[in-house]
């Protein structure tokens, strides 16, 4: 098959694997909560700092609507809650419940055991051949912007 061809098969893959989901994680969440990729991901930069809807929506880059989507969600099965400040009642900032920090500890190992995994198959490649995957996938990246 030509490299072409590969690279097209390859992208429908992602595209089946990823369908629906923010981003794409290596094995299985461990997680025994009933939650998308996204909301789990929302957990695990809530357990980095307090956030507003647009700050999520900014830092995913999803469109506000799927952010007030997944933190209602969040909010039903208390992983999440709201709170205002006095200086601006319009503005709700989230945090993590205590219920929510095992999920969002056990997402951002996800996410390490991800990077691992590809650091692995990165290493089975010498620096120059690293540097040209790089640059291909740069290029490539810049043909979906």
């Amino acid at each position: 098959m030509n490299l072409e061809n590969q690279i097209d098969q390859f992208l429908g893959q992602i595209m089946q694997f990823a369908e629906n989901k923010h981003e794409i994680l290596l094995g299985e969440c461990e997680s025994q909560e009933k939650l998308t990729s996204t909301q789990e991901h929302i957990l695990m930069l809530l357990s980095e700092e307090v956030s507003t809807n647009a700050r999520i929506s900014e830092q995913l880059k999803i469109s506000p609507a799927a952010v007030t989507k997944a933190l209602k969600k969040l909010q039903e099965q208390a992983l999440i809650m709201a709170s205002k400040t006095a200086n601006d009642e319009r503005v709700v900032f989230w945090s993590l419940t205590e219920k929510a920090l095992p999920i969002a500890r056990e997402h951002a190992l996800h996410h390490k055991k991800t990077l691992s995994a590809y650091q692995k198959l990165a290493d089975k490649f010498n620096k120059t051949e690293q540097k040209t995957i790089s640059e291909f996938l740069n290029l490539l990246m810049e043909e979906f912007e």
